[in-house]
C-alpha cells in the first residue's frame, strides 16, 4: 500500500490532485480555529474545558464541524447545512414532480438540483447561525451553568456581523468542497466531513486515557476499535448481487444486448443518514426545553424535567431505546425512498432485461422488494448496534459523546476512506499501475 502511495505521488497529474486536496484540507482546518468577531476566545476555551462530558446537546453538529461549533469559529457550522440541504432536496424529489423531472434530465437537471441545494444551504446557514448566536448570548445553554459571558457585545450590529461571518464561512466550505471534487481527488464534501471527524480522533482517545490514567483501558479501547473497524468494513462491502440477463435485440443492422450483469443491493443501503436523522430528531426536545427552562429549576414544567432526566444524557436506557427505534424506522424509510423496485423493474423491462426465473414487470418488482426487505433488516440492526457503541462507552469508560470508535464517526470515516481509496485505485489502474489492492 505504501508503494502504491509512492507511485501515486510519482504520477505528475495525480500528485497535483493529492497536493491540492491536502492544501484545501489545511485551509479548512485553519478556518475551524479562527473565532468570529465579537467572541471572547479565552472565555470560550474555558467553557469548553468545564463542559460536562455527557452533554449531548448539539453533539452531532459539533462532531461534523470538527469541534469548531462550540468554539464559535468562522467555520462553526461546518458542512452540516449542506448535508441537511442535500437530504431535504433528495426527499423533496419524491414529493415534487418538478424535482423528479430534473433528476431524470441527466447532467443539466443535476446542475439545477445542485444550484437549489446551494441556495437552501445558505438559507439554512442563516437560520442555524442565528440560533447558535442566540444560545451563545446565554452560554449556559451550550456549555452548562458554570459558563459566563462569552460575547464582547450583544448589540444588534455585532450579532448581524457574526451571522454574516458564519454564513459566509458555510459558503466558503461549500466552495472548498466543490474545488476538491473538480480539481482534487473527488468526493469533496465527504472528504471535508472525514477531515472534521478525524481531527477529533486523537483528542477523544487521549481523553479516555486521561480520565483515570489507566493504560490498560486505553489499549483495550484501541483493540476494540480495530475490531469495530473490521466489522464496519466487512458490512459496508457486503452486498447481494441479483443477476440480470439482457436479451438480444436487432436495431437496424446491429445486434445489441445478450449481456449479463447484476443489481448490487448493499446491506447498508441507507449509509449514515438514519443515524443523522435519529440524532437530530432526539435533539429537538432538548432544544425546545432550553427555551422553556425557568431561572429557578423548581419552577420548570414537568416535561422539561423529564427531558433533562431521560433525553439529555445519552447513556440513559430510555434514550438508547428511542435512539434504536428511530434508527430502525429511518433506515426502512430512507431505503424505501431511494430505491424504487417498481421503477427498476420497469427500466429492466424497457431495455429487455430480466432476472432468470422471474417474469418481467410486476413479479420482478415484488421479488426486488422481497430481497430488499430481507437485506434491510440486518442493515438496520447493524446501524443501531454501531450507533449504540458511543453511548455504551459513555457508561463504561466515561468517554464523551464523540467517542471515535462507533456511531456516525466510524461509519463516515470508513465509508469515505473506502471510497477515496477506490478512486485513487482507479486512477492508478488507468496508468497501468498496481493499485492499493493486489
Amino acid at each position: 500500500m505504501l508503494t502504491a502511495f509512492g507511485r501515486a505521488f510519482k504520477t505528475p497529474d495525480l500528485r497535483k490532485k493529492l497536493l491540492f486536496t491536502l492544501l484545501i484540507i489545511v485551509i479548512f482546518r485553519l478556518g475551524s480555529h479562527v473565532p468570529v468577531p465579537g467572541v471572547k476566545y479565552a472565555a470560550v476555551q474555558a467553557c469548553i474545558k468545564a463542559m460536562p462530558t455527557d452533554n449531548s446537546f448539539l453533539g452531532l453538529a459539533n462532531l461534523f464541524s470538527g469541534g469548531a461549533l462550540l468554539q464559535l469559529s468562522v467555520f462553526a457550522l461546518g458542512i452540516m447545512p449542506y448535508i441537511t440541504a442535500s437530504i431535504i432536496i433528495q426527499l423533496l424529489t419524491v414529493v415534487i414532480p418538478r424535482f423528479e423531472t430534473l433528476k431524470k434530465e441527466g447532467q443539466a437537471g443535476q446542475t439545477k438540483m445542485t444550484q437549489y441545494t446551494r441556495y437552501l444551504t445558505i438559507g439554512l446557514a442563516i437560520l442555524q447561525s442565528s440560533t447558535l448566536i442566540t444560545f451563545a448570548q446565554n452560554p449556559s445553554n451550550l456549555f452548562g451553568p458554570s459558563c459566563t459571558d462569552i460575547l464582547t457585545d450583544h448589540a444588534v450590529p455585532t450579532v448581524l456581523l457574526m451571522v454574516l461571518t458564519m454564513t459566509a464561512g458555510t459558503g466558503m466550505i461549500m466552495w472548498l468542497g466543490e474545488l476538491i471534487t473538480d480539481r482534487g481527488i473527488g468526493n469533496g464534501m465527504s472528504l471535508l466531513i472525514f477531515t472534521s471527524i478525524a481531527a477529533r480522533f486523537p483528542q477523544s482517545l487521549w481523553a479516555i486515557q486521561q480520565q483515570d490514567g489507566r493504560w490498560d483501558k486505553f489499549i483495550g479501547v484501541i483493540l476494540m476499535g480495530f475490531v469495530v473497524i473490521a466489522l464496519v468494513v466487512f458490512v459496508e462491502q457486503s452486498q447481494r448481487r441479483i443477476p440480470v440477463q439482457y436479451a438480444k435485440r436487432m436495431i437496424g443492422r446491429q445486434m445489441y444486448g445478450g449481456s449479463s450483469t447484476y443489481i448490487p443491493l448493499k446491506v447498508n443501503m441507507a449509509g449514515v443518514i438514519p443515524v443523522i436523522f435519529a440524532s437530530s430528531l432526539l435533539s429537538l426536545p432538548t432544544m425546545v426545553a432550553q427555551f422553556s427552562r425557568s431561572a429557578n429549576q423548581a419552577n420548570n414544567p414537568a416535561w422539561v424535567d423529564w427531558v433533562d432526566a431521560y433525553l439529555v444524557r445519552g447513556d440513559h436506557p430510555i434514550y438508547m431505546v428511542f435512539y434504536t427505534i428511530l434508527i430502525l424506522f429511518f433506515t426502512f424509510f430512507y431505503v424505501s425512498i431511494t430505491f424504487n423496485p417498481t421503477e427498476v423493474a420497469d427500466n429492466m423491462k424497457r431495455y429487455g432485461g430480466f432476472i432468470p426465473g422471474i417474469r418481467a414487470g410486476r413479479p420482478t418488482a415484488e421479488y426486488l422488494q422481497y430481497v430488499l426487505t430481507r437485506i434491510t433488516v440486518p442493515g438496520a440492526i447493524y446501524l443501531a448496534l454501531i450507533s449504540l457503541i458511543p453511548l455504551i462507552a459513555l457508561k463504561l469508560v466515561n468517554a464523551n459523546q464523540n467517542f471515535p470508535f462507533g456511531g456516525t464517526s466510524i461509519l463516515i470515516i470508513v465509508g469515505v476512506g473506502l471510497e477515496t481509496v477506490k478512486q485513487i485505485e482507479a486512477q492508478l489502474q488507468q496508468r497501468h499501475y498496481e493499485g492499493f489492492l493486489r
